[in-house]
């Protein structure tokens, strides 16, 4: 998330992600899970409808927090 943004600008993604950083940091297993379903959640609503399908590649950012959590998965 980039401390110079107006708070009206900032994406519930973003604020979930900043959370799931956290959580990972932690090494938090369940927290993460639970965050990165809400952040699967918020980057697709309003996209599509029941049979959508994402296609567009995850930021680098969102990238590096599922590696983290396949790692912790695999630590566990």
């Amino acid at each position: 998330m980039h401390e110079d943004m107006n708070p009206e600008q900032i994406r519930l993604s973003d604020r979930i992600l900043s959370a799931l950083q956290l959580a990972l940091d932690q090494e938090d297993l369940k927290i993460s899970e639970t965050l990165t379903k809400a952040l699967e959640m918020a980057m697709t609503r309003n996209t599509g409808g029941g049979e959508f399908i994402e296609r567009r590649d995850y930021p680098a950012e969102i990238e590096a927090a599922m590696n983290k959590l396949s790692a912790l998965k695999d630590k566990t």
